[in-house]
């Protein structure tokens, strides 16, 4: 009679549960935890760092990024005349990004004593309101951004900013390469770096040196299939298009190769809303703050 009793009680409750969730997902008050059941979690790298808030390719733009909890700081290199590999976007110094006495600079033409003359954080950038001007920073060394690696386990997306028309600009794509190595496996990171390059030539060197770095091949208006793309950058495990460029058709493609899509450069709501929707793995943001904030919003971390 009691154990009778017991399992007419328990079906009630459960019945009782199962009710109120129903009216919970009704209101729409579980449904990110649906949505996140559904969805992976979308990773967030910090374009420049955060450069919708602090000074681009700055340490305290990266700092800043690693604080806010991104899964990879995004940053581009250029080498000095004394084969010091930086960080910095552009081949040429100029302003806003980076001031001095003189208009411009090639960094290549530089010693690094030189390049460091140059005030890369006096002006905010007039592209982003929301960047803080920090006066007195100076462009960091590959090696003081890696001396970061202790401060979280997020991973490094570095671009060779290598130039077919303009050799002039940096080292050949193998000597490249080689300098980014070297610095990779002093500060034992192999695991942790992403290689990415509009220009192959420094990812199939990547490839022949050491297998094991992940690769991105970069792409912003190449209209063939993302498998395709991938194949000509030494056999990239990453494509990183043009967010213009994604669908949710190319992606599902792009999956089914084996490959992660990781669209580039992604700073409004709409924007994220496609993306998340096409299914990518990672998303590219100047303002990664507020695209983790976002996606927390939605259930998807």
């Amino acid at each position: 009679m009691f154990t009778c009793v017991f399992w007419i009680i328990l079906g009630l409750m459960l019945q009782q549960l199962l009710v109120q969730c129903l009216i919970l997902v009704s209101c729409g008050t579980i449904l990110p935890l649906c949505r996140a059941a559904e969805q992976p979690r979308i990773l967030v790298h910090g374009h420049r760092g955060a450069r919708a808030r602090r000074p681009e390719n700055t340490i305290p733009a990266f700092q800043y990024a690693i604080e806010q909890g991104v899964d990879a700081l995004e940053m581009d290199m250029a080498v000095t005349r004394d084969n010091v590999i930086v960080i910095s976007h552009d081949p040429i110094l100029h302003g806003p990004v980076c001031t001095s006495a003189k208009e411009s600079a090639v960094i290549h033409e530089l010693t690094l004593a030189e390049v460091r003359q140059w005030d890369c954080g006096a002006i905010q950038n007039p592209r982003f309101s929301t960047q803080v001007a920090l006066p007195g920073t100076r462009m960091p060394t590959l090696d003081e951004v890696f001396q970061l690696a202790g401060r979280g386990k997020f991973d490094y997306n570095i671009e060779t900013k290598s130039f077919l028309d303009k050799p002039e600009y940096t080292p050949a794509p193998e000597e490249f390469v080689k300098l980014v190595l070297e610095k990779i496996r002093t500060y034992k990171l192999e695991k942790r770096i992403i290689l990415q390059s509009f220009d192959f030539r420094t990812l199939v060197a990547m490839r022949k040196l050491a297998p094991e770095i992940r690769l991105s091949a970069l792409t912003e208006n190449d209209q063939r299939d993302f498998a395709t793309i991938a194949a000509e950058a030494g056999k990239a495990e990453i494509i990183s298009p043009d967010y213009h460029l994604v669908t949710a058709a190319k992606v599902a493609a792009a999956h089914a190769a084996g490959l992660q899509v990781v669209p580039w450069t992604v700073n409004t709501p709409e924007d994220w809303d496609k993306l998340i929707q096409a299914k990518v793995d990672a998303i590219i943001s100047d303002d990664p703050a507020a695209l983790i904030a976002y996606l927390k919003q939605h259930g998807l971390r």
